[in-house]
């Protein structure tokens, strides 16, 4: 590992694909000179710029915030998504983590659910229409109220919270060899699920959610925990078993109904 301070002589090797029809491959690059304090995605603009300097195509990557709150930028660094740092996203992660003459291999997420549109930038939006789908809550919850009006047990209000940290970087599926976005779902469900103001949809939401979770494409879950231990927010495994909890009651409460209505 570098001291601050000190810099850095890397060699990347970067996944170039020129449009979601190429082929792709892999191309090296120099990073010469590097500063251990750099973040990675400043490394990236430190290489670009001399690309640019040679008129070659710079490394496209999505980024945006880059203080680990928007969920824009993520990839594959050594096989790690993020990065080989627990807990942090690639904007948050700084060159003093690699050594002098490593060489890093930067891919794209890789699943059916998130097509490559350029280098490392994936098309996302599965995620924006599993959201679409129904998380939200659609019932007047009216005007914000007192925070003692409303009790909400604390343990849920504390796992609710812990949900709502969920930032759809995607970097569950890129590490899971299913490609499940169950971590996703199930942070986003819980979210809801936990709070009185979300528990008047729960059924409904969770089986619209989950329903397009499986029309986008992406595959089911085997527990092994690669989402959760990848997740930049460190969201637990618990989020799926409650999601998987609000799915059976959904069933059972269409069941009733069905009952009920004499079919």
């Amino acid at each position: 590992m570098a001291a601050h301070g000190k810099t850095l002589n890397l060699t990347l090797r970067v996944w170039r694909q020129k449009s979601a029809k190429d082929d792709g491959r892999f191309v090296d690059y120099p990073a010469k000179g590097v500063s251990a304090d750099a973040s990675f995605l400043e490394m990236l603009d430190q290489v670009n710029e001399g690309l640019i300097g040679k008129g070659e195509d710079p490394i496209t990557f999505d980024h945006d915030c880059r203080e680990g709150i928007c969920g824009s930028c993520g990839f594959m660094i050594n096989g790690d998504a993020h990065g080989p740092l627990k807990g942090v996203t690639v904007c948050q992660l700084h060159m003093r983590t690699f050594s002098d003459g490593e060489t890093l291999t930067l891919e794209p997420w890789r699943a059916k659910a998130f097509p490559v549109q350029k280098d490392l930038m994936v098309d996302r939006s599965a995620f924006d229409r599993i959201i679409a789908a129904g998380g939200y809550i659609s019932v007047d919850t009216g005007n914000a109220v007192d925070a003692n009006s409303l009790p909400v047990p604390k343990p849920n209000a504390d796992a609710a919270f812990e949900s709502a940290a969920c930032i759809g970087c995607g970097a569950c599926v890129a590490s899971c060899k299913n490609a499940s976005a169950m971590l996703f779902v199930g942070a986003k469900v819980s979210h809801f699920s936990l709070l009185p103001q979300g528990q008047v949809e729960s059924p409904e939401r969770v089986d619209r959610m989950v329903t397009q979770m499986d029309h986008e494409g992406f595959g089911n879950c085997t527990t092994t925990g690669s989402c959760s231990a990848s997740c930049p927010k460190e969201i637990p495994l618990a989020n799926i078993a409650r999601m998987n909890r609000e799915l059976l009651v959904s069933a059972l409460t269409k069941r009733e109904a069905s009952s009920g209505d004499g079919i």
